[in-house]
């Protein structure tokens, strides 16, 4: 009977979530940070509360921006040997958007030395942060449960195509200074005030949904279009939570949700540092992940 290990990319999250995720054996695949400086492995040796209290008083931030680089190719080859090593002979490895760099491709081509050894699923989440890492987490209590890896791919794909990322960005500093924000339009939308409502489409893009005045009008927004995504399923059907990176956004959040009846059923996960870095310390929004009904087909 095969032997299977379920391992994720660190941008899931897992680590910053409650600590009944953090116990599951689970292995990481660490991407990295660059800041001030230094180079950290997320989910290691960088505290993301820590991280983002430095970005919002960082001086001179369009000079001092941190960076991110995908794993090194002989850090994944260690982990897949040492897979090997402990008798896997099959690895289901859940990895962020490829639209978000380059550590998938890092992960397919590292597994094509292991072809002979190990079989290999490595599935797009299409998002970042703990959505990512609840697929990860659904994966694994499939393989507990002994289900066949077809059937998990199937239920992992369907839970991709019905999960949900959705924020805003309070101010435009770091969109601006990453590059996604350009020219005259970047000045004429930090001059109006512009709140960016930004999600993941379903093929793996952050991207902006839409555009509103003000920060408090952003959340406003915010709240309308979860509604629309949730319409009348029962909440033990989806999990909903709070994402975000520094406190002060979410909190007004969480008092305009009120307004709409929203509410919760999912303890708050702070953002992934390595996504964050280009996002900045004033997103919040919230994560969504569908639970499969009986009465919804796989396919």
């Amino acid at each position: 009977m095969s032997k299977r290990k379920v391992m994720v990319t660190s941008t899931g999250c897992l680590e910053y979530a409650p600590d009944r995720y953090k116990e599951l054996p689970i292995e990481k695949i660490r991407v990295k940070v660059i800041f001030d400086g230094k180079e950290y492995l997320e989910g290691l040796d960088l505290n993301p509360v820590e991280f983002y209290q430095k970005l919002e008083t960082l001086k001179n931030p369009k000079n001092n921006l941190p960076h991110t680089a995908i794993p090194d190719y002989q850090t994944i080859y260690n982990q897949f040997e040492q897979a090997y090593k402990d008798g896997y002979d099959e690895i289901i490895i859940i990895v962020l958007s490829a639209y978000l760099g380059g550590t998938l491709n890092q992960i397919r081509l590292v597994s094509e030395e292991f072809a002979d050894k190990i079989k290999f699923t490595i599935i797009d989440s299409k998002i970042t942060c703990f959505g990512e890492g609840l697929l990860a987490v659904k994966a694994y209590e499939l393989v507990e449960k002994g289900v066949p890896t077809e059937e998990i791919v199937k239920e992992i794909n369907w839970a991709i195509k019905h999960q949900e990322f959705l924020g805003i960005d309070a101010k435009l500093d770091y969109l601006i200074y990453n590059g996604r924000l350009k020219g005259g339009k970047a000045l004429i939308a930090k001059m109006a005030k512009i709140c960016p409502v930004v999600h993941f489409t379903k093929e793996g893009e952050l991207t902006s949904l839409c555009t509103v005045r003000t920060q408090r009008k952003a959340l406003e927004k915010t709240c309308e279009l979860l509604l629309d995504i949730l319409k009348d399923r029962d909440p033990k059907d989806y999990l909903l939570w709070h994402v975000y990176t520094g406190p002060d956004v979410v909190e007004e959040l969480k008092e305009i949700e009120k307004n709409y009846s929203i509410k919760c059923n999912h303890e708050d996960v702070i953002m992934s540092p390595v996504s964050g870095a280009h996002n900045g310390p004033w997103l919040a929004g919230y994560g969504v992940f569908f639970i499969r009904r009986e009465d919804e087909p796989l396919e």
